[in-house]
C-alpha cells in the first residue's frame, strides 16, 4: 500500500470523510478506484478507520462523530441535556437531522444512535461546542424545549425545572415564532409544570 501513509495522513486530521473525498485525494497520484476500495477495505478490516453510513468514514473512533453521517445535524432532546449539563443520565446519541434519510436506531461503533428527522424550517436553534478536539451542533436549551415538543417526547417535572434555569425568555419566545401552533400550546403546557 504505497500511498497508505498520506492517505493516513490527510485524513486522520478531519472528522469524517467521504469516498468521494478520498478518490479526489488519490486521482492526484493517479490511483485506480479498484485501489481506493481496496485501500478502504484493509483499513476498515485493521479497525483503523469507522463506517458511519454508505461511504462515509472515520479515522476517530468517538461516537459523537457519527452525526457528520447525516449532514447538517445536531444533537438534540435528551443527548444534549447530557451534552448542556442539564442532567447526568447516559443516552445514546440522538441525531436530529432535515434530510431524508432513515430513521430508527443504527450501530455505529458497536453502539446505537438513533436518527431522528426534523422539518427543514424546524432546523434551527443549536450552537457548535467543542467536545474533544473537534466541535459538534447541539440544540440550545430553547430549542430542546422545543423539540421535546415537536417530537412529542415526554419530559419529568425535574428536567423542566434544570431547563427553566438556562432558558434565555427572549429567545424561546424568538424560536416559538417559528413553529406550529401544537408545539406553542405543548410547550406552554411543558412550563407550567412545577
Amino acid at each position: 500500500m504505497k500511498y497508505l501513509a498520506d492517505f493516513r495522513e490527510h485524513f486522520s486530521k478531519k472528522v469524517v470523510f467521504t469516498i468521494t473525498d478520498a478518490k479526489i485525494f488519490l486521482s492526484q497520484k493517479k490511483i485506480s478506484e479498484n485501489y481506493l476500495y481496496l485501500l478502504i477495505h484493509n483499513l476498515l478490516k485493521k479497525k483503523e478507520i469507522i463506517k458511519l453510513s454508505r461511504g462515509i468514514y472515520s479515522f476517530r473512533k468517538e461516537l459523537l462523530v457519527a452525526g457528520f453521517a447525516f449532514n447538517p445535524f445536531y444533537y438534540g432532546l435528551q443527548e444534549a441535556l447530557s451534552l448542556n449539563g442539564i442532567w447526568e443520565q447516559e443516552t445514546i446519541p440522538i441525531i436530529i437531522t432535515p434530510r431524508k434519510t432513515r430513521t430508527g436506531i443504527r450501530k455505529v461503533l458497536d453502539s446505537n444512535i438513533l436518527v431522528r428527522r426534523i422539518d427543514r424550517k424546524m432546523f434551527f436553534g443549536f450552537e457548535f461546542i467543542k467536545y474533544y478536539d473537534f466541535f459538534i451542533p447541539v440544540s440550545l436549551s430553547e430549542k430542546t424545549l422545543i423539540d421535546f415538543a415537536y417530537f412529542n417526547e415526554p419530559i419529568s417535572k425535574e428536567v423542566i425545572n434544570e431547563l427553566k434555569k438556562k432558558i434565555d425568555e427572549k429567545t424561546l419566545k424568538e424560536f416559538l415564532k417559528k413553529c406550529s401552533k401544537r408545539v406553542n400550546l405543548k410547550v406552554s403546557n411543558f412550563l407550567k409544570k412545577n
